[in-house]
């Protein structure tokens, strides 16, 4: 049976959840306001398999939502999209010792054998690094995972959202209102506001645990054409180096706590995140910046992520708290949502990502 379903939010999640819900037919509206989206802001690696964040839950999440990526462009493939957004170059880990160095990789050996997504895993001598990144700084330790991928977060929406309408979806500008009467217009209604999910919720008398984190993103234009087989470059700290063809390179992003939900570009941050590129990647020297972005990330008290229903609420689903992990585990959890939305069972289990943990109805 079609259903007639909104969709507040059109980044990583609602945009997945409206793609997989239009393609089955189903009759779909994306209402987005469009300020500050995390999804166009971030530097998109798809590397989730090393880190060392105990959360379990999480983990299978990142690891799932990595391999998801394969399922969503071959269905793109099918119905004659463009997946070009997203592609598996491998990825660079420098480590400042060789015992962590050493650490990572057998963690990467263990994980692969449930994550054969990983691929192949090399520590690196010198020379081959420097054979592989001529312009990168001296650099003595480093891991190559050859499954780490990277993602154009902008050019991916902008692809599902194409898709939506092509469907027969229709794409809403604006800000909406959440209350009873608009609820009653649609068989389901998927938040997808992200940070903004308090502001979105207060009208129906909720409490969300959500703090905005400030993000920002610089686009570097090079000489260096043909980089778009590189790998990405994920060193220890903040920054990630993401060469992305053409010459483009993105360099970021920031973790601001403290800035939550202002979205101004801020001209001394944007030259740091230019000196710590160029100091780890020299071709980077002299380039020329051609865009900055600035998003604001979602984050929970815990860190942790959640989806599925809005408490009291049995045709109000969201999700939330992604944070900066959002482009691994975004996908599959609008692939999750729009399950729900269409009447289908989830693929993963919800009670570890309950939404009851954050949202409470104000007393």
């Amino acid at each position: 049976m079609t259903r007639n379903i909104a969709i507040i939010g059109g980044g990583i999640v609602g945009a997945t959840a409206a793609y997989y819900l239009s393609r089955q037919g189903h009759q779909v509206t994306v209402f987005d306001e469009g300020t500050g989206q995390a999804t166009s802001a971030a530097a998109g690696i798809i590397c989730p398999w090393l880190s060392k964040r105990r959360n379990k839950k999480w983990y299978r999440l990142a690891s799932e939502g990595a391999a998801f990526y394969k399922q969503l462009c071959e269905d793109l493939a099918t119905d004659g999209g463009d997946s070009s957004f997203y592609k598996v170059s491998g990825a660079i880990l420098l480590k400042k010792t060789p015992k962590a160095t050493q650490e990572q990789y057998e963690l990467g050996l263990k994980r692969r054998e449930d994550a054969p997504e990983i691929g192949d895993l090399k520590i690196q001598s010198q020379e081959e690094l420097l054979s592989l990144l001529p312009s990168i700084q001296t650099q003595e330790n480093a891991l190559f995972v050859s499954g780490g991928a990277r993602l154009d977060g902008g050019a991916m929406v902008a692809e599902l959202l194409a898709q939506v309408v092509k469907n027969g979806g229709t794409l809403s500008k604006g800000w909406i209102d959440l209350n009873e009467t608009f609820l009653k217009q649609f068989n389901a209604v998927i938040l997808a506001t992200g940070a903004w999910l308090p502001q979105t919720l207060e009208p129906l008398g909720y409490q969300v645990d959500i703090r905005g984190q400030k993000g920002q993103l610089v686009v570097l234009q090079t000489d260096d054409v043909d980089n778009g087989d590189l790998p990405v470059i994920m060193p220890e700290g903040e920054i990630d180096v993401l060469p992305i063809g053409n010459g483009k390179v993105f360099v970021g992003a920031t973790h601001e706590n403290d800035k939550g939900y202002d979205i101004t570009v801020e001209p001394d941050i944007i030259n740091h995140l230019i000196e710590q590129g160029e100091a780890l990647f020299t071709r980077l020297q002299g380039a020329q910046t051609i865009e900055v972005k600035v998003g604001t990330r979602a984050y929970t008290s815990d860190f942790s992520p959640f989806f599925g229903y809005v408490p009291g609420q049995p045709h109000l689903l969201v999700a939330s708290g992604l944070g900066s992990s959002g482009l691994t585990t975004g996908p599959l959890i609008g692939y999750q949502l729009a399950r729900l939305a269409a009447g289908q069972e989830a693929t993963l289990p919800l009670e570890d990502y309950l939404p009851n943990h954050y949202i409470v109805l104000r007393k």
